[in-house]
């Protein structure tokens, strides 16, 4: 995996101040700038997702946008690209002043920091609509806007200097809230359009349950991967009922080939496995699944079983061919034969 990939991977697996799509349909962006680049680690790069599929990135190093997406680049015009290109370019300046603004009212200096910024919308199955704006420094929460208000939440005493100045203009909230309600979820709906055979494809999941003893504890994990969409449920029975309260979940995080994995455990009593089972729920099964860990010695009775039925049922069908033909031969039988305009990012950067 090259640097970039991983950067992208990074960005997804932090579900950075918001994470992935909370409804059937989401677009995300997600910035982040960084005071001291290195290789692999561009100053300031931004990364477009569709229901946590990667349609875009831009790069400070060559300093464009580029297409991610078969789906999304062949049904735009070039000219998008450029259109996008430029957005990419004010919003690097833009976070550029905002890093330096906010290293110096924390009084830093000397050591790399990095401001996130994160902005999208989910369109819902009821047909409602939501909306994000939030930013953090050096991957601790700093504004975010409250559509419901029409404020600004500030994290601590620096955030609070940028409240006071974004509300005492009095447009910021109202130029964000247009752009969430209206043009962002204007592109998610073309997106979703273009792209309709991935974004509503259904893949299941392949589930394997596994188990560890150590020190007298039985340690069950159940494990999900190659499945999409993302949503999914890992829950836990012990004799049917549900242990949600002693699971330990791991996050649905993102596989390099589109699809999602994760995880859920639980401790249980050794020789007690059987009264366990893993259920998964997901879109693409027409009810839930239920999974067992078989063990290896259960793996080899069920192996024995299997071979000594095929051996049984050999031999009595031997039996009754014998039978067959000793009776033809005693009464004398013989044998039978047989493209678009406009743009899909923002530049909804505002200065700190």
């Amino acid at each position: 995996m090259g640097p970039g990939r991983a950067l992208e991977r990074l960005l997804l697996l932090l579900g950075v101040l918001g994470g992935a799509a909370g409804g059937p349909h989401s677009l995300r962006y997600f910035h982040v700038a960084v005071s001291e680049p290195s290789p692999g680690v561009p100053q300031f790069v931004s990364v477009g997702y569709v229901d946590g599929n990667v349609i875009s990135r831009y790069d400070s190093e060559p300093g464009r946008v580029v297409p991610r997406a078969d789906w999304v680049r062949g049904a735009v015009d070039p000219q998008f690209w450029d259109r996008n290109t430029q957005i990419g370019q004010g919003n690097q300046q833009i976070n550029r002043v905002n890093l330096e603004t906010a290293r110096s009212r924390y009084n830093q200096s000397g050591r790399a920091h990095t401001r996130q910024l994160m902005h999208g919308c989910d369109l819902l199955e009821d047909g409602s609509t939501r909306g994000y704006y939030q930013s953090a420094y050096d991957g601790r929460d700093f504004i975010a806007l409250d559509m419901d208000t029409m404020t600004f939440t500030a994290a601590d005493a620096a955030a609070q200097i940028t409240k006071r100045k974004w509300e005492e203009d009095g447009t910021v909230a109202e130029q964000l809230k247009q752009y969430l309600k209206n043009t962002c979820i204007e592109w998610l709906r073309k997106y979703v359009s273009y792209g309709r055979a991935v974004l509503e494809r259904k893949e299941p999941p392949a589930v394997r349950v596994s188990g560890r003893e150590a020190h007298g504890i039985l340690t069950l994990r159940c494990r999900a991967h190659g499945f999409y969409p993302r949503p999914i449920t890992v829950s836990w029975l012990k004799d049917g009922e549900v242990r949600d309260q002693e699971t330990e979940w791991g996050s649905v995080a993102p596989n390099s080939d589109g699809t999602y994995y994760t995880w859920a455990s639980i401790e249980a009593r050794p020789g007690e496995q059987d009264k366990y089972r893993c259920r998964v729920e997901h879109a693409s099964l027409p009810e839930p699944g239920l999974y067992a860990w078989e063990t290896e010695s259960n793996l080899w009775a069920i192996v024995l079983g299997v071979a000594v039925a095929v051996l049984a049922v050999a031999g009595i069908c031997g039996f009754v061919v014998w039978k067959q033909k000793s009776g033809k031969k005693k009464a004398g039988y013989g044998m039978a034969s047989s493209t678009d305009s406009g743009s899909g990012s923002t530049g909804t950067g505002v200065t700190a």
